[in-house]
């Protein structure tokens, strides 16, 4: 089950077994060869313990074949994106696991652009690796090491660039923010600063010691809600390890969710300008409300950052993101970014005069439950083929396979899919009540444990 997560979430792996040094010099080894001697890439990391010996290996890989690296040092993965497009990079690269548990590290490859890679050039470096086959250059020719050391306040203009922080500031708001010692430890009170917020910032030590495990949902963060409660602050914000996605706490101290995060974020959007939004095919349903209530539409894509800000380009989108608390602003940068959730959820509540709770309450509500389990990788595609199957019966049943398998019924829909960055699988349901959502998990689970049963 412990396997080496290689696609366009870029490769991610447990640290010292299928994520090592040598494994990250090999893909800046095989990156370097793909984008060519003379080229230059920025770097930089979140603040996992494991961080900087794959940091100094990725390097490695890439001075090798006469890659020249400007090392931004620990920062968001938004800010790594910022930077690519603000130097004229060829590229970049990002040490981070993301949203994963402590023992997971990886590294991320970005476009000129600072998006993710596209599938085709995911898999081109892909294959680059596996061959082996890497264009070294000569001791003379490799590649040079510089540092810059302005990317949080780069970052913090851009994002300030896009709301208004005079109104924000005049507010005073009191905000909770919990960065679980990670990337987003620095910045992130910069930006609160510059909008005026009164701050308690909890876990503010970027030093890779998780207070709890990074992902933002609501069993990891208690701790959050209790502070809000206590401090009788106006928002909790709580960000992963690399700072690109965020999820919300409500004044009453009631976790919101991380699938609120862009439905709120689109809800202020399309208060001040009309367009389509963008997200994947397992995020809430929420967003197709807010934006068909103004005549706009939603564009569906796989899931995986890369595949959101495809459908962004191609159909003129004016905002993305995906339902695990990632907001894509254009704008600003073409990922993920926790800030511009953070600055987007401040001013919708400045410019309305509503608590988070009231906001939220504006919003259609379903409910979502999810899972995820252990599955061989060769017991992927059976899993699908078995659920289809035992779902075309279903009245009203609607199939869609872009991205594992999701079936759409008169109570609601699911969707079972491979994760792009753990072996693991998920099973994705949302509907109108608890009781159905719950149901529609627990069929496929069933499914799903019969087909890998017989492995």
């Amino acid at each position: 089950m412990d396997r080496l997560m290689v696609g366009v979430s870029g490769v991610r792996g447990t640290v010292g077994r299928t994520m090592t040094s040598r494994v990250a010099r090999e893909f800046g080894c095989a990156f370097g060869t793909m984008l060519g001697a003379g080229k230059t890439v920025v770097l930089g990391r979140d603040t996992r313990q494991s961080g900087h010996r794959l940091r100094s290996a990725a390097v490695a890989g890439l001075r090798a074949t006469g890659i020249s690296v400007i090392d931004l040092g620990i920062v968001s993965t938004p800010g790594v994106a910022l930077m690519t497009r603000h130097r004229h990079a060829d590229g970049g690269v990002v040490v981070t696991a993301s949203h994963n548990p402590d023992e997971y590290n990886g590294i991320k490859f970005l476009q000129p652009t600072g998006t993710g890679l596209t599938a085709d050039e995911a898999a081109r470096l892909k294959a680059i690796w596996e061959s082996g086959q890497f264009t070294l250059a000569g001791t003379a020719a490799q590649g040079g090491e510089f540092h810059d050391e302005t990317t949080h306040s780069r970052h913090v203009e851009a994002v300030l660039g896009i709301c208004d922080a005079r109104s924000i500031s005049t507010e005073r708001f009191k905000v909770v923010l919990d960065s679980v010692n990670g990337a987003g430890c620095v910045v992130t009170p910069m930006l609160l600063d510059k909008l005026g917020c009164q701050v308690m910032h909890l876990n503010e030590s970027p030093d890779g010691q998780f207070a709890h495990p990074p992902e933002p949902v609501e069993v990891n963060l208690a701790e959050l809600c209790d502070a809000v409660r206590t401090q009788g602050a106006a928002v909790g914000f709580a960000q992963d390890a690399d700072a690109d996605r965020l999820a919300l706490v409500d004044e009453n101290g009631k976790f919101v969710g991380e699938e609120y995060t862009l439905a709120l974020a689109a809800a202020f959007v399309l208060r001040h300008r009309k367009g389509d939004i963008a997200t994947n095919l397992v995020t809430s349903r929420m967003v197709d409300d807010i934006a068909t209530s103004v005549g706009c539409r939603v564009v569906r894509t796989p899931t995986g950052e890369a595949n959101v800000v495809e459908g962004m380009n191609r159909e003129g989108c004016i905002l993305g993101g995906e339902g695990g608390g990632g907001v894509i602003e254009p704008q600003v940068v073409p990922v993920r970014d926790s800030l511009v959730g953070i600055a987007y959820v401040l001013q919708y509540m400045a410019e309305t005069n509503q608590t988070l709770s009231q906001l939220v309450a504006a919003i259609p509500r379903y409910v979502m439950r999810k899972s995820k389990f252990p599955c061989p990788a060769a017991a992927v595609d059976k899993v699908v083929d078995a659920t289809r199957k035992a779902m075309a019966s279903r009245e009203a049943a609607r199939f869609n396979d872009a991205d594992g398998l999701r079936v759409d019924l008169p109570e609601g829909w699911f969707c079972v899919r491979a994760s792009n960055t753990e072996p693991i699988m998920r099973i994705i349901a949302e509907a109108l009540n608890q009781d159905d959502a719950e149901a529609l998990v627990a069929e496929v689970r069933k499914i799903a444990d019969t087909v890998i049963g017989e492995q």
